[in-house]
Formats: structure tokens, sequence, C-alpha cells
């Protein structure tokens, strides 16, 4: 509900429109920026790759605790694969607020805008 003043803004602030029902052109997400992205696939690719390069680990020495290289190498990337995932979810997840908040600024597309017309007139099915 907006304010009795008619000034479409609720009661703690937030921008309500007359119209504020959802349409399928509705924007939910701000244009995205690449980089989050690109680094979280990357650092995804280093959680997935390196293990399963075996030319990197195929060594008895140095031993650790007199467990041989390539048992405490794979043993190894349990956590750092944890902390690179849970890395990637955060750049990703951070990203998805950011464009979430960026679309909730904006508001809906305007009723003139081609956005708005994209689904009657544009090339969308």
């Amino acid at each position: 509900m907006s304010h009795s003043d008619g000034s479409g803004y609720s009661q703690n602030g937030e921008a309500f429109p007359e119209d504020s029902r959802l349409t399928r052109d509705t924007a939910i997400r701000g244009p995205a920026r690449p980089a989050p992205y690109i680094g979280a696939g990357i650092l995804l690719a280093a959680a997935i790759l390196f293990p399963l390069l075996p030319q990197l680990y195929a060594f008895d020495a140095p031993r650790l605790g007199g467990m041989p290289f390539f048992y405490w190498y794979q043993l190894a990337w349990v956590p750092v694969s944890a902390i690179l995932t849970g890395s990637s979810y955060w750049l990703v997840t951070k990203e998805d607020r950011r464009r979430r908040a960026e679309a909730r600024a904006g508001g809906p597309p305007q009723a003139g805008s081609a956005s708005a017309r994209t689904g009657l007139e544009g090339d969308r099915p």
C-alpha cells in the first residue's frame, strides 16, 4: 500500500508503483558485469582441473608425516576446493544482489520504453 498522500512510497520508504504486477518483461535483475562470473569460473576450473592432472603430483617425495606426496597433495585439495567453491559462490551471489538492487532502484520498465513493448511488438516469442 502506498501512503495516502499519493507519494508512491510505502511506509518503510520503499518505492511502491501504482501498477506493481510482474509481467514477463519486468526486469528483476540489472545488467550483468562479466568479471565476477569469469572469476568464479576460473576458481572452479582450478578446483576441478588441478587434481585431475596426475603429472603434477605423481611423486613419492617429499613426504609429510610418512605419507607420500601424491596422497597428501590430493588431501590438501579438499579444503582448498572448499575455499575456492565458497569464494566462487560469494562472487556470484554478491553480483546477483547488486543486479537485483539495481533493478529495484530502476523500477519496472516505463510504458513507452522498448523493453515494455518487447513482448508485443519485439522479436521475443
